[in-house]
């Protein structure tokens, strides 16, 4: 698989494309200013909810973060890899107290009505490794599937960190020795020291660390030795990356390419017209048939449906045709979709529990490639599949769209007396 990275760096605003084999898989775009996820904040507790398990944490943006009780108590999430829950059965008032101060971070960006999601267990992530200040713990992203590997960096984490450290060593470390890992915990124990100092001078709510720019979390986390190339339209950004990449990766510098035509950066390489078909509510697959995405409140629903696909068999081959396709694109659409919570996917009816054996593991294997934590469930006596995915912020309908004043986001406006 080919892998690109195009960055369309803007006054206000930076857009993140990644294509694989030419075809866009993921976008990011955000504001300057905007983004909350990972931010570290010294909150105040302003409210406890026993029946909820939850606390309410001031921590000086527009509205209160909401805290719950496992994210107080022993849970590491670093984004690759998932420490198992140490749940004691400890309530939120035993817990906390209004007026405390906390020191949080953000690990899930304010959606709709509801606040920022924040969580008392700090996690800073490098190039190669995530550190878990006060939290003895080694953990291996589980996209390092070969068992030696596993155990040599395993071995080589268990060495550098401290007593007091918690390490996950992240997918992009396979293959990379000690004197890269050790360069990377050094920065990031020097971080934390910052981010303790500062923290003891401030007063509550404010804000004590900002979560790196979109351009240096892409080289962070999205650019490596399997990236044929990035490319950026933005001078200043071209060599901001080439500073950055001198010290942590220069064997990548090479990769890196200024764009200065005079034609929109992301119109040269058609991200534009994928994009807007990530926006549709229609998705047209290549057989005939057609996916159509409705976003709710608290769940995402997807339909197959056969659409023009009339098939030249017979009926289950035709549908069986259409569920493959579906399961392929699904996948796709989800990941470049940035759709998180719940999703339900309503495929074409089919009899044989092997075809529907078949699509299932299609739906599984494409999605392999999110590096979102997705999980799905067999299919229902309904037909319907049942996934989840992490959800961290909006998704791409949510930051590029805005509900229609005519008919409050509903699709649907009233009749006339001529209709």
């Amino acid at each position: 698989m080919s892998k690109q990275i195009i960055i369309d760096a803007g006054d206000l605003e930076t857009r993140v494309a990644v294509l694989e084999d030419k075809r866009l898989a993921e976008i990011s775009i955000e504001k300057r200013g905007e983004r909350l996820l990972g931010n570290i904040y010294k909150g105040r507790v302003v409210s406890i909810l026993p029946g909820m398990q939850a606390a309410f944490v001031d921590v000086a943006e527009e509205r209160s973060a909401y805290l719950g009780v496992t994210d107080v108590i022993d849970r590491v999430d670093s984004g690759d890899e998932e420490m198992p829950a140490d749940l004691k059965s400890v309530p939120i008032e035993g817990l906390l107290k209004v007026g405390q101060e906390a020191l949080v971070q953000v690990i899930r960006e304010p959606i709709r009505s509801k606040g920022a999601r924040v969580t008392t267990r700090i996690s800073l992530p490098g190039r190669y490794l995530v550190l878990i200040p006060k939290l003895n713990f080694v953990g291996i992203s589980r996209r390092i599937e070969n068992e030696e590997e596993r155990e040599r960096l395993k071995g080589l984490a268990e060495k550098i960190k401290l007593p007091d450290e918690g390490l996950i060593v992240r997918t992009i470390s396979e293959g990379v020795g000690e004197e890269y890992l050790r360069g990377d915990i050094e920065v990031l124990r020097s971080l934390w020291e910052k981010i303790e100092e500062k923290a003891k001078r401030v007063d509550h709510p404010a804000l004590i660390h900002q979560e790196i720019s979109s351009i240096k979390r892409t080289l962070r986390d999205l650019f490596d030795k399997d990236t044929k190339r990035l490319i950026i339209n933005s001078l200043a950004g071209y060599e901001d990356i080439l500073a950055s990449l001198s010290s942590s990766s220069p064997d990548l510098k090479e990769k890196v390419e200024l764009y200065n035509l005079k034609e929109n950066i992301f119109e040269h390489y058609h991200i534009e017209e994928e994009l807007s078909q990530a926006l549709a509510s229609k998705v047209y697959l290549k057989c005939g048939g057609n996916l159509v995405f409705d976003y709710t409140e608290g769940l995402t629903v997807i339909d197959v449906n056969s659409g023009k696909n009339v098939g030249k068999r017979n009926l289950a081959s035709t549908i069986l045709k259409t569920n493959l396709e579906a399961a392929q694109k699904i996948a796709h659409q989800i990941r470049l979709r940035d759709i998180g919570g719940i999703i339900v996917i309503d495929f074409i009816d089919m009899k044989k529990e092997e075809e529907k054996e078949k699509v299932l593991q299609v739906l599984k294997e494409a999605a392999k490639g999110d590096k979102a934590r997705t999980n799905i469930l067999p299919l229902t006596e309904l037909g319907l599949v049942q996934m989840t995915r992490k959800r961290v912020g909006k998704n791409l309908s949510e930051v590029l769209l805005k509900p229609c004043p005519y008919c409050q986001g509903r699709g649907r406006i009233r009749k006339d007396e001529k209709d």
